[in-house]
């Protein structure tokens, strides 16, 4: 099962490496995209990232029949992107926890800061509001397992997205 997945689009960084693998127990970071899949550099250096940890580099099709494989194992997948993780959540997997950690604005896009670390478009809010749907009305933010927790829809009507 996946215990927590977390909407990233920097992947891994200390916050993750330490603090969110520890706070999961999971015994790898699972970084599920496409495209990073298919970038053997990337798939270098993400490993390097995560300070010793183990990571794995899968799409989101690997990403499925991993999880399908290891259903007793605690799993904690980053999606880079919202749509990667309404991806998985389409495919009716159990996840325990979904969280929209960090987001950095991507240029020429009209993006709005949502909070200070979590920048969307029209277009990923209205990805957010599906993921929320799908997983029992609730999608929060936390940047850190000892952070307080936010409302991320709240955060998105705020913004005016939704």
């Amino acid at each position: 099962m996946i215990k927590h997945l977390r909407i990233d689009n920097r992947l891994i960084h200390g916050q993750v490496a330490i603090a969110w693998l520890k706070y999961i127990s999971a015994k790898a970071i699972i970084i599920a995209n496409d495209k990073v899949a298919k970038d053997p550099i990337q798939k270098m250096a993400l490993p390097l990232a995560a300070r010793g940890s183990n990571v794995l580099v899968f799409s989101i099709e690997e990403t499925l029949a991993y999880e399908k494989e290891h259903q007793d194992e605690p799993l904690f997948v980053i999606a880079k992107f919202p749509q990667d993780a309404l991806d998985i959540l389409k495919s009716g997997v159990k996840i325990e926890s979904i969280n929209v950690g960090n987001a950095a604005a991507i240029a020429g896009t009209k993006y709005v800061m949502v909070t200070k670390s979590i920048a969307a478009t029209k277009e990923d809010a209205e990805v957010y509001r599906q993921i929320a749907e799908l997983n029992g009305g609730k999608l929060t933010s936390q940047i850190m397992p000892y952070n307080g927790i936010s409302d991320f829809l709240a955060d998105l009507k705020k913004a005016k997205l939704l």
